[in-house]
């Protein structure tokens, strides 16, 4: 039997039965369809699951209610509920584009692709997103979920990360898009990929598209979409070091705007050949005192692009003077203080299972 895919209207039409019935109707994000909380769930769900965003989301929109809110907080503060979610350029993206709505279009989200596109941060597909679900605009997505849904019902070869496989998917994700009920099937056809047609063992059985499948024609639909080749990830090597002083305060050095954890607050890095005594007194003005250096387990990290092996040392510091940095970067902190900062996920992993007994 030679099976087609639907017809859009048909396409549209099961997907909102479907939907009906079985879609994430209560997602916090879904039960108030503001531009600017549409917007903010779009961004935190990029590479990132729902369950993982649910409890950022209550908190950040809870710390930043507006988008007047977000655009008048330091990025500090940003990044400080940010952190954890990973990618922090989204972070500041976030907090940039807030500012340029708040000065450009007085608080509004324009209405429209182009000018959606614009902004810091938003691509086409984010900004489909807004129009549908905002402003019930008839706009396509095509994020994880909608590719592998596509791919598979037209059997769509070849990694969709290509420029000529993504064309083609923004062309048949066009002709699926309706006039009407945009938001639903919108939301439908990312439920359909999030909760049956599954990266893994998708649940193809109770597909409501099944028969229409090519790649369920195929017998394999976990071929589709075509995976990313493959390529080793480099490894890097790298110490943190701990330095302490007497008050048991630890110095940290905020990263830069750009770069990894970028502007968030971290340990001071040498590389594994410096001499760290000499390195904590030329490059941060501290001296140390008599007591070993301690060497705590390698923790491994990983990257989209490496894997990073961090090495943490501790050095106690009895006097420590201006360093040769910008002292405006670095701070004394105390693990036990309770004012929060936005610190890099290993960083804020190794301080809280410090053994401070022997510090």
């Amino acid at each position: 039997m030679n099976i087609t895919p639907l017809s859009p209207a048909a396409f549209q039409h099961s997907l909102l039965r479907w939907f009906k019935q079985h879609g994430r109707k209560q997602l916090p994000w879904k039960t108030d369809r503001s531009p600017y909380r549409i917007w903010l769930s779009e961004i935190m769900l990029q590479q990132t699951q729902v369950k993982t965003v649910i409890p950022y989301f209550g908190r950040f929109v809870e710390r930043f209610p507006t988008i007047c809110a977000l655009a008048a907080a330091p990025i500090d503060d940003v990044l400080q509920y940010w952190a954890g979610l990973g990618y922090y350029a989204r972070a500041r993206h976030l907090h940039t584009c807030a500012q340029r709505i708040v000065a450009d279009y007085q608080g509004e989200f324009p209405r429209t692709l182009e000018a959606l596109q614009t902004l810091p941060g938003i691509g086409r597909s984010t900004a489909g997103a807004i129009l549908a679900f905002a402003f019930g605009e008839s706009a396509p997505i095509l994020d994880g979920n909608v590719k592998r849904v596509l791919c598979r019902v037209h059997a769509q070869t070849g990694w969709p990360g290509l420029r000529p496989i993504e064309e083609a998917l923004w062309k048949i994700a066009a002709q699926y898009t309706p006039r009407h009920q945009v938001a639903e099937y919108t939301q439908a056809i990312m439920d359909l990929g999030a909760l049956i047609c599954k990266r893994s063992k998708p649940d193809c059985l109770i597909c409501p598209i099944q028969k229409h499948c090519l790649a369920y024609q195929q017998f394999d639909p976990q071929q589709f979409p075509t995976p990313k080749p493959k390529t080793s990830k480099p490894t890097r090597s790298i110490r943190m070091l701990l330095l302490i002083n007497d008050r048991k305060e630890i110095l940290l050095e905020k990263r830069p705007a750009s770069g990894i954890w970028g502007g968030l607050w971290s340990l001071p890095e040498c590389s594994l050949t410096e001499d760290i005594p000499y390195f904590a007194q030329t490059h941060y003005g501290c001296q140390p005192n008599t007591k070993p250096l301690l060497s705590y387990p390698v923790i491994a990290h990983s990257f989209s692009h490496f894997q990073l092996k961090i090495h943490p040392i501790q050095l106690w510091i009895k006097k420590w003077s201006t360093p040769a940095v910008d002292s405006r970067a670095l701070i004394w902190y105390n693990t036990e203080q309770l004012t929060p900062i936005a610190l890099a996920a290993p960083v804020k992993k190794l301080l809280s299972t410090l053994p401070l007994q022997k510090m």
